[in-house]
C-alpha cells in the first residue's frame, strides 16, 4: 500500500518537473504539448500515405470511399457537361484533375483516425445485427405494403367525403 503512494508521489513530482521545464520553454502543460502534436499531425493528414488500422472496418471504409468517390465523379461529370463548348483541355483536363484530387482526399478521409474509428465501430455494430431470413423479409414487406395501401385507401375515402360535403355546402 505504501509503495503505491510512493510511486504516485514520484509520478506527481515528475509531472511537476515537466510543467516547470515546459513553462521555461514556452509550453504550459503536457496537454499543451499533446495539442501541438495533434495540430501538426492534423495539418499534414492530406500528405500521409499509410493506412490507419488497415485490417479493421474494411467493408465500411471501402463503401464510404466508394460513396465519396461517386459524389466526386458525378460532380466532375456535371462540370464536363458545363464546359461542353470549350476545348478538350478544359472540358476533360479539369474534371480529370479534380477526380484525381477527389479520390486522394476521399482515401485520406476514410483513414483519418477519428473517422476510421467511427467506421470501424459502425462495422462492428452491423455485425451484431440479427438479419431476417428471406421468408421473414417477404412476410414483413407484404404486411407493410398492405398497411400502406390500406391507409392510402382510407385517406382517399376521407378526401372524397370532404370533397362531396364541401361541394354540397358551397353549392359548387
Amino acid at each position: 500500500m505504501a509503495k503505491q503512494h510512493v510511486t504516485a508521489d514520484r509520478e506527481e513530482d515528475a509531472d511537476r518537473a515537466d510543467e516547470i521545464s515546459n513553462r521555461s520553454s514556452g509550453r504550459s502543460s503536457p496537454a499543451g504539448r499533446k495539442k501541438d502534436r495533434q495540430m501538426t499531425a492534423g495539418t499534414f493528414w492530406l500528405f500521409q500515405v499509410g493506412l490507419y488500422k488497415r485490417t479493421q472496418g474494411r467493408i465500411a471504409r471501402q463503401l464510404t470511399f466508394a460513396a465519396l468517390l461517386g459524389a466526386v465523379l458525378i460532380g466532375c461529370w456535371r462540370l464536363s457537361t458545363l464546359f461542353m463548348d470549350h476545348g478538350g483541355g478544359l472540358r476533360y483536363g479539369l474534371p480529370l484533375g479534380l477526380i484525381a484530387l477527389g479520390a486522394w482526399c476521399a482515401f485520406r478521409v476514410v483513414n483519418l483516425p477519428k473517422f476510421a474509428d467511427f467506421l470501424i465501430g459502425v462495422e462492428a455494430e452491423m455485425a451484431k445485427v440479427s438479419w431476417p431470413t428471406r421468408a421473414e423479409l417477404v412476410r414483413s414487406s407484404i404486411v407493410v405494403m398492405v398497411v400502406i395501401f390500406g391507409l392510402a385507401a382510407i385517406l382517399a375515402l376521407y378526401d372524397l367525403f370532404w370533397n362531396w360535403l364541401l361541394h354540397r355546402l358551397t353549392g359548387g
